[in-house]
Order: C-alpha cells, then structure tokens, then sequence
C-alpha cells in the first residue's frame, strides 16, 4: 500500500509542527514545507490534501509570506488556519484587514455543524485563537460556516471545491474539538484512508533497509539513546551481523551511562550486536576548551562524532553505511522542514563535515516525531524501560553545562543530574514528566558553607511536561521535592552553592538549557 501523504505548508507559524503531529494521530502521514517550495514539487508528491499553517505577516502587507492562486485551483483539497485562512481569502478576492478587536485565547465560536468541516462537533465550541487581523468579506464562491461575537468570518468554505479556511488554531490542545475538525478535514473532505500506522512503519522499514544494504556493512552511531537505540534494533533486524554498533563515551555522558549502555548493547546484553566501545573523553575535552558558544560546541562535538566512526570504520574494513538516530524535530529545527528558522543546528542533520567517509547516511527514523519513535521501539520488542528511557541530546553535556567544558564541570552536572533524578523517581514523578535534567549555569555566586565564605556555581534544574517535545509546558514538581533536592545538591556535590529551577516554556524556551 502506497503511503497517502498531507502536505503541510509553513508560514513561519508558531504551531506549524503541532499541526503536523495532529494530522499524524489520524493516522495520516504528513510532511512540512516551506511557503516558497516550488508548487510544481508540491503536485509531483500528489498529496491528499494540503493544510496552510499560521504566520505572523499581515498578508496584504509588503513581502508578505504569499502563494499563488494555482494553488487552490489544483483540485486538491485545502485548509487554511489562522493566517492561512486570510491568506486563502486574500489571493481569491475577499477582503482581510486588521479587525476592530483582535482576538487571543479561548474563544467560544458558534459552528454550522452541517459543514463536514464540523460534523459532530458541538454548535457552541472553545477554539484557541490568536489574530489582529481578520477576515473582513469572504471570498466569490465561499459561505460562512463560523463565527464569534467579535468576528464575523470565523470560518468559510467552499464545498464544491474542497476549500476550507479557518481562523482559530484546531491543532492546539486548548481548542476542545480541534482534532474532530482536523479528523473531519483527513477524512470527510481529503477522503485519507489512515494507513499511518506504527506496525506497518516498522515492517516496511526494516523491509526497504535489507533491499537498500543488500549485501554491504553498516555502522551505527549508538549513543544509547531511545532514538539511537531503536535505530540500532532496527537494523539489527533488518541486516543481522551486517551491523556493526559503535558506542563512542565522549566522556559527556550521565553518571554511569557509559557502562550502562554496554550492559544493553554489548556482547552480554540481550541484543548479540557486534559491539564497540571507544572511549575518546580526553580527546572530546581537548577539542571542547575553550570553547563557550553552543553552536560552535554542536558542531564541534558532530565533527569528531564522524571523525572517531570514520576511524572505527576502517579499523573494521570497508564499511558502505553509516546510520543515526535522526527524527523529525531535529530536521524541523534545523531549518531543514519547513519555514522555521535554524533553532540548534544537530550533529545528525545540519552539522556534518563536509567529508565523511562513507557511501550513504542511513536516517530509518528520520520521519518520525519522539512519541512515534516510541511506539515504534515497542513495536521492535525493546522493553518498556528502555523505550520510555529519559531523552539525551547527542552532544551531551556539552550543551548543558554552559560556557567551557571542563573535566571538573563534567563531574559536577553528572552528580547534580544523578541526584535529581533519583529523587524525582523516589516521589514517583518521573512517569508524568516529558524531560527533567540538571544543567551547570556559567554564574557563580556568593555562598556560605559552614563558617567560610564560598565562591561556587549554580546549578539549574529543568523539568516539563511534552507530548511531542515540539512545545512543553514546565513541570509543576512539589516545592518540598525541590528543596530536598537542592539541599542534597549542596551540601553533596563540591563546587555548586545554588540551584534553581527554571520557568520558561517551549516557545519561548527549547527544552534543553544552553
């Protein structure tokens, strides 16, 4: 069965990956691309529908983020949300104009539940809106099927021409029926099939990995990592003893990691993969000092990934596949996905050198969001404990522990990290936490230990709740579960005098502290 696909086109919206994700949950797949993706490259991939996201322009105004009116006239379903309703009505010849009273929050909007749009929705629904302008006069062709008391063209189609533009946010959890709308739009309107399910994924790409390898050699960047981990089983059982894994201890690791994931992976573990062990942290260090920008860290760390696997390659002969864990996010935030800007630039996406030593990059995940690698970790037989395993970025420590990286800071962010996590699984929080880490700041300050004056770092702690880690919301955790846990920081790791605990969401904020 061919894979149906919903095309996504990003405006430089807020939301543009959550819209992706809810799409996905349908059991529909769906990529993003940017507004200025050629429309020919659009019509070759004969998507099912296409969904326009939100932005941040005023589309009649200059430079405006646009798209042509063919695009609407392929015969391909459309939706537009937010900005991409204003902009449907603008390129088609209604009116959008900056509204008398913007709207932001939860709105309550009356629907006309005979759309299909809004089948077995309520008539009276909360919807998430955020706009200053407004949809003024809908377009020749389009009837009103949505309002609020403060705007009158809350949503519009165009039956006959599967057109549809709404100006509220369905994709976010605050709008209470958004994914019936976005079911409705997949299934009543694009006529999907829903053949995006994890154990096909898993079937199929296991399937396509043996036919690409054939017969070659294939190395895997292991960090032990859920995402690292899953591609490594992955293989395993696409290709046998064709896998080589090789786990490189950058010395940037969680405390004990390192000798943990041999425990996993190696040859008295439960996979039988071939197995390597490097263990590089003096080499990782000396390349790291003195340096402090996170950017320069990433990519630092990236290169010398690839440089130790390259070496490794050719200890073990010809070697015709390197694979990483890459996902979804990681292509989206490296600016390679859509409209967004470069967020972190990723070892595995958009920091390789320019020479790597190998015939092609295997990326069996690359398509997928961290739930979705989940699912399929489970689908492979990985336990449970390894598949819902704490996410670790692939450089490490390195990015949480800001300014330079040093042994003596090294030590300190894995002890603070060590204790934060024991307590949190001791007050039984960890299943309901997304991500919780602690991360070494570059500020120290005044302290008192005992009778004598100290001069020592501080210590941030993070945690938030995520469903996609596309956006997170911050943990709430217990203020006498902090306090045992800063007490314990500071009187058990030398060298860290304050800790605290970081408020900011995602967005503003990414998830990791660099």
């Amino acid at each position: 069965m061919s894979r149906e696909k919903i095309v996504v086109i990003d405006f430089g919206g807020q939301y543009n990956q959550l819209v992706a994700r809810r799409v996905r949950e349908c059991n529909v797949y769906c990529e993003i691309y940017s507004y200025r993706t050629d429309l020919e490259q659009i019509k070759a991939m004969n998507p099912k529908g296409i969904i326009l996201t939100g932005g941040p322009d005023s589309c009649y105004g200059p430079g405006a983020a646009s798209c042509d009116r063919e695009l609407f006239e392929l015969g391909i379903p459309v939706l537009g949300l937010c900005y991409g309703a204003q902009l449907m009505m603008h390129v088609l010849g209604g009116r959008v104009t900056k509204a008398p009273v913007g709207e932001y929050g939860k709105i309550e909007v009356r629907v006309d539940t005979s759309s299909k749009l809004f089948g077995n929705v309520s008539e009276k629904t909360v919807c998430w809106m955020s706009h200053h302008d407004y949809i003024e006069r809908e377009a020749p062709g389009f009837r009103v099927i949505a309002h609020t008391v403060d705007c009158p063209v809350a949503a519009v189609q165009w039956e006959e021409r599967d057109l549809y533009a709404i100006q509220f946010h369905p994709e976010v959890l605050h709008t209470q029926e958004g994914t019936k709308m976005i079911r409705n739009f997949l299934y009543e309107v694009c006529r999907c099939e829903g053949n995006w399910k994890m154990d096909a994924f898993v079937e199929n790409s296991i399937e396509a990995i043996r036919r690409k390898v054939g017969s070659g050699k294939v190395l895997c960047a292991l960090s032990g990592g859920v995402d690292s981990s899953v591609a490594a089983v992955m293989l395993s059982k696409a290709v046998g003893e064709q896998l080589t894994c090789v786990f490189v201890d950058h010395g940037l690791l969680r405390k004990d990691e390192g000798d943990e994931v041999e425990a996993v992976f190696g040859p008295d573990g439960p996979y039988k993969l071939n197995f390597i062990r490097v263990n590089a942290q003096e080499r990782f260090y000396g390349r790291l000092q003195g340096v402090e920008e996170p950017e320069q860290k990433r990519k630092i760390i990236g290169e010398e990934f690839i440089r130790v696997f390259e070496e490794e390659a050719k200890r073990i002969g010809a070697v015709d596949f390197l694979v990483q864990g890459t996902i979804y996010p990681d292509v989206v935030e490296s600016g390679l996905g859509g409209e967004s800007a470069v967020i972190k630039s990723h070892h595995n996406v958009g920091g390789l050198p320019d020479y790597v030593d190998f015939k092609e990059i295997l990326e069996p995940l690359r398509d997928l969001f961290k739930d979705e690698v989940r699912k399929a970790g489970l689908e492979l037989g990985i336990p449970e404990n390894l598949v819902f395993r704490q996410p670790f970025p692939g450089p490490g420590l390195g990015i949480r522990i800001i300014g330079e990286v040093t042994p003596e800071k090294v030590v300190m962010v894995q002890e603070a990290d060590a204790i934060y996590r024991e307590e949190i699984v001791k007050a039984g929080l960890d299943k309901g936490i997304g991500q919780y880490f602690a991360a070494l700041t570059n500020m120290r300050s005044v302290g008192v230990m005992g009778d004598e004056r100290t001069y020592d770092y501080a210590v941030a702690l993070r945690a938030v709740s995520t469903v996609d880690f596309m956006t997170a919301e911050v943990a709430e955790i217990p203020w006498d579960v902090l306090g045992k846990v800063a007490g314990r920081i500071v009187n058990e790791v030398r060298g860290i005098s304050r800790v605290l605990y970081d408020v900011t969401q995602k967005p503003p904020g990414t998830i990791e502290f660099e």
